[in-house]
């Protein structure tokens, strides 16, 4: 996810939508349960939002 992060890729809405699509194909991919990825899809951004600080 850090090496898909570009400058304002918090406020960019095409942004969001490519690392949110990111998340949910490596959910699919380690067998996450498809109930669940909604909710992860949104709370992982949120956690890459407070850390983006540390990788920039």
């Amino acid at each position: 996810m850090k090496k898909s992060v570009t400058i304002n890729w918090t406020l960019r809405e095409s942004a969001r939508a490519k690392i949110t699509v990111m998340v949910k194909r490596i959910l699919n991919k380690h067998g996450y349960p498809p109930d669940l990825q909604e909710e992860a899809a949104k709370t992982v951004p949120a956690q890459a939002e407070s850390l983006c600080a540390e990788w920039v």
